[in-house]
């Protein structure tokens, strides 16, 4: 038996007896087409990350993020569930699994079939106004860029974790930017957590009251080089839950670890849900629940 074997039939043993609640990063969707910056699939991030207090102040800030934005919007939107999710989704069938705290914002486990589901960083499938706090679904805004800049769309090469892409200057200076069309003037932003800006703390309490009725917490694809992953971890170690870490590369999180796992999701996952007997997805037209997400404050 090898040693990668022997660490998923060790997880295996501490997930066996349920109440289990998933901590999710960038790492579990590689598999499905998003890069993430620091895993072993990871890009160098070119440009400095837009800020939330950049964005609010700055036209020409707000421009250059649709711009980019826009063009990254379609291979978010058209990517699909990979092995990772399905086998996460398979073990909360089980009754194994909980609720998931996702740090991504692609929405893959809600449509792998995961239900209690909360978006941690929010969704890039919605769009908020800062004026009046109206949500609108990101198809809505993307199908008004395009009306508003005809013949931009191009092919896209690489897309950033964050859902845009590297344009240069002279492309982005003539976009045109969409205004909320409930409010005067209201500034569109999508619906996540900027670099600067704060999580809801009614999301967080959330995930916190998750994590203090678990009896075992799984990370899965987070280096948890960010506090706002990491402090999970570490309330869980505090407080004698049980954490078990699968992800490509060391973590910020090892020493908490009860079980460590360095291999590709893609197989650990599914070999997971294998082991503890959990089942295949429903077939076709299954109901699948909404995600639970705490009111976002704005």
């Amino acid at each position: 038996m090898d040693a990668v074997t022997e660490t998923i039939d060790a997880l295996a043993g501490l997930l066996s007896g349920g109440g289990v609640v998933v901590l999710s990063g960038a790492g579990l969707s590689t598999d499905s087409g998003i890069p993430d910056y620091r895993g072993p699939s990871g890009v160098a991030r070119r440009h400095t990350p837009m800020t939330y207090q950049t964005f609010v102040a700055d036209a020409a800030a707000r421009r250059r993020y649709w711009a980019r934005s826009h063009l990254g919007w379609a291979t978010i939107a058209g990517a699909a569930p990979n092995d990772g999710h399905r086998a996460v989704a398979r073990l909360q069938r089980a009754g194994l699994v909980d609720a998931v705290i996702t740090q991504n914002v692609d929405g893959l486990h809600t449509a792998a079939g995961s239900t209690s589901v909360v978006a941690l960083h929010g969704s890039l499938a919605e769009v908020v106004c800062l004026g009046c706090g109206n949500l609108v679904s990101r198809e809505e805004v993307h199908r008004r860029l395009r009306q508003a800049n005809p013949g931009f769309d191009a092919a896209v090469a690489q897309v950033n974790p964050d859902g845009d892409v590297d344009l240069p200057e002279e492309r982005v200076a003539g976009f045109r930017t969409v205004d909320c069309q409930w409010c005067p003037c209201g500034v569109l932003k999508p619906d996540v957590v900027f670099f600067g800006e704060t999580v809801p703390p009614q999301r967080v309490a959330r995930c916190f009251d998750l994590v203090d009725r678990a009896r075992a917490l799984l990370v899965l694809g987070s280096s948890l080089t960010v506090l706002s992953g990491r402090r999970f971890v570490t309330r869980a170690a505090r407080r004698g839950i049980a954490v078990g870490i699968v992800n490509q590369g060391p973590t910020r999180g090892d020493g908490y670890a009860d079980v460590r796992v360095d291999a590709p999701l893609g197989a650990v996952l599914p070999a997971l849900a294998d082991r503890l007997g959990a089942p295949a997805a429903p077939g076709a037209g299954a109901a699948v629940d909404p995600p639970v997400t705490a009111p976002t404050a704005h």
